[in-house]
């Protein structure tokens, strides 16, 4: 195989380990370039030597090149993977997550959703924008996969800012449902199909079958369900909330109470601050562990004392990345349960200049969203009102819109007024002033 792939953001310690550990496991992509780039030459260059040496433990499975310019890492590229993350990554995390509050906010996790949510998009899109339009100019067919979040507004600012760009997004969030169907429903997991819907982090199961009867089991999943997390009751996962709108709407959100509250009025009323807190060290404390592990590896390389089994080539992540790159080279049709791609008739009762979450076909000319018609009316009218947050998000990012960005905020369902927004605005933009737009 003589793909070109290139790890923008080789350097993560969320997703580079997890999409290299995936590229050794292939046995697909033998013999491709991989191309490892990040803006910090130092951190590049302990994951190169790190992995250099783990190729040489695989007979030199690919040829490994690093490089900080972003022309030379993308030039004749065939599949690029973004997971970066501008500024720091924790400590603007917290300023997100705890400034909106200080002002009245019922901001929650601050990721995704929320005031917070918003700077996020605001510190995320710009960079991500000028990565793509740098793939339209220097390598317009490369298929390009996209990790970093705010996953849904980056992917909505992607659409609308490079509309030719071929792309995807992904998220992981499914797999916390994955764990537990095979164990509810007593099938293995390679006979059972999911269908979803929605908008990233905020996806509800809509459909499921037995791929060896083709029996329909949402009946079966329903009946099972509540009885089934009865004792499994996790702040972390699928809690009060999951469960109120799971109760309330009929279909499970499979996204877990630390995602769902960030679009939701009622998030605050069942999901604990302070769980919210406890989440976001627990991911600073698995970042902070995730760059030790590599200085670690990197320190016995240096001193020649490198474990043989190396530390990427092992089993898999989980991860959907390597999956459908394998799947587009191999025109395999392959099912996806969640990926992140312009509506386009997808779903008809949500806009359609909208990237929504759901189900996929995979082959060689791309990822094909599982047409789903109207969904249910109760959960289309909440994702509405994220969708028009989403919308009027992107929009204030690639017009550097003041009043946009401010309409923004206010609108969100965790603030609710103008004077609000105004006073998140004010505190925000100054103390992110060199990783934000010029808004004016």
């Amino acid at each position: 195989m003589d793909e070109k792939i290139v790890l923008i953001g080789a350097g993560s310690a969320s997703f580079g380990p997890a999409t290299l550990i995936d590229l050794y496991a292939s046995k697909v992509l033998t013999g491709s370039t991989i191309v490892l780039h990040d803006i910090n030459k130092d951190k590049l260059e302990m994951v190169y030597e790190v992995v250099t040496q783990d190729n040489k433990t695989l007979g030199n499975k690919y040829n490994i090149e690093q490089t900080t310019d972003r022309a030379t890492a993308i030039k004749d590229a065939d599949f690029i993977i973004c997971s970066i993350e501008k500024g720091d990554r924790f400590e603007l995390r917290w300023q997100d997550n705890t400034i909106p509050r200080k002002h009245g906010s019922t901001e929650m996790m601050a990721e995704n959703g929320g005031p917070g949510g918003f700077f996020h998009s605001a510190r995320q899109i710009p960079e991500i924008v000028r990565i793509a339009k740098d793939i339209k100019k220097t390598c317009p067919e490369a298929f390009f996969i996209n990790y970093s979040n705010p996953m849904s507004r980056i992917c909505l600012a992607l659409k609308r800012a490079t509309p030719d760009l071929k792309f995807v997004g992904l998220c992981h969030q499914i797999q916390f449902l994955l764990f537990h169907l095979p164990i509810m429903l007593n099938r293995k997991y390679k006979d059972l199909q999911l269908t979803t819907g929605g908008l990233n982090h905020f996806a509800f199961l809509l459909g499921l079958k037995d791929l060896t009867n083709g029996e329909d089991l949402m009946q079966e999943f329903n009946s099972k369900c509540m009885k089934y997390f009865k004792n499994k009751w996790d702040r972390f996962s699928f809690a009060d909330l999951t469960f109120e709108v799971y109760k309330r709407f009929g279909y499970f959100p499979y996204v877990g109470d630390n995602h769902l509250c960030e679009y939701l009025q009622i998030g605050s009323k069942y999901t604990k601050v302070q769980d919210l807190i406890d989440w976001i060290t627990r991911m600073e404390q698995g970042n902070k562990g995730g760059n030790d592990k590599l200085i670690r590896y990197y320190n016995r390389l240096k001193k020649g004392r490198y474990p043989k089994r190396g530390m990427f080539s092992r089993g898999g992540s989980g991860e959907r990345g390597i999956p459908i790159i394998e799947a587009i080279i191999e025109d395999k049709n392959s099912h996806e349960v969640a990926v992140n791609i312009p509506n386009n008739g997808i779903i008809n009762n949500l806009p359609q200049d909208l990237v929504i979450e759901c189900s996929a076909i995979v082959n060689k000319d791309g990822v094909h969203g599982i047409k789903l018609g109207n969904i249910p009316k109760n959960i289309a009218s909440i994702l509405r009102i994220e969708a028009s947050i989403q919308d009027v998000c992107v929009e204030a990012i690639l017009k550097e819109s003041k009043d946009l960005a401010i309409a923004c905020l206010a609108m969100d369902v965790n603030c609710g007024s103008f004077e609000m927004a105004e006073a998140i605005y004010n505190e925000m933009t100054e103390l992110q002033k060199k990783y934000l737009p010029n808004f004016k």
